[in-house]
């Protein structure tokens, strides 16, 4: 199944999502559908709270070296909770539920955070790069916002009146099935090339340390 996207300015986008206690086949087909639906979408992540379901659960699947984005490389993280974060690190981040807008967002450039999997076992990730501003874009909708946020107070007031004037001309669409512009959350978009090459020559040098902690 492939949920509706919602986009902002949507009010549930602001909802801070509660933790999943029950780890059964629902929440298995739950995941299922948001990874459908990310791909429809041409994303890399998603968060519950995007297809209107204020949980605490994330999809990421990043591009590879071969340019494929392989179901293999997919991560859920459920109950996501962040350990250590340190660095800096400036990426050029778009969103689903921000339609057509691109901007520099600054963002720890490591983390460390605990997470369960889909049958509830916890496990700890380490990432740096692509990965870690991904999860901590995702996470944030968790806790109910959004990149826009973090763009700086001039940004921010431009982006909403151009974002008001182009969502009344028709200028932006929904995040749905066929949305191509969105891959990567970036790729395609003529005024980022340097970046679009950026993450192809980075993507498959993000690396994931994982560990599994049996509790």
């Amino acid at each position: 199944m492939v949920y509706e996207i919602l986009t902002y300015p949507n009010k549930k986008l602001f909802e801070r999502s509660r933790e999943i206690t029950e780890f059964d086949a629902e929440l298995g087909k739950f995941l299922d559908d948001m990874y459908d639906t990310m791909i429809a979408g041409n994303g890399i992540g998603l968060a519950a709270i995007q297809v209107g379901k204020p949980v605490r659960a994330v999809v990421i699947n990043l591009v590879n070296e071969e340019k494929i984005q392989d179901k293999a490389d997919l991560l859920e993280l459920i109950n996501p909770r962040f350990l250590e974060k340190r660095g800096e690190i400036i990426y050029q981040e778009g969103c689903l539920s921000v339609p057509g807008y691109y901007e520099d967002v600054k963002r720890a450039e490591y983390v460390k955070l605990e997470y369960q999997d889909r049958r509830g076992e916890k496990h700890v990730i380490e990432a740096d790069e692509l990965l870690a501003v991904a999860i901590q874009h995702e996470c944030d909708h968790l806790d109910g916002h959004l990149f826009i946020e973090r763009i700086g107070f001039t940004k921010r007031k431009k982006f909403d009146k151009e974002y008001k004037r182009k969502q009344k001309d028709g200028g932006f669409k929904s995040a749905t099935t066929g949305n191509s512009n969105l891959k990567d959350e970036s790729k395609d978009s003529s005024n980022l090339k340097a970046n679009n090459e950026r993450i192809k020559n980075s993507a498959h040098e993000d690396r994931l340390r994982s560990s599994t902690k049996s509790k």
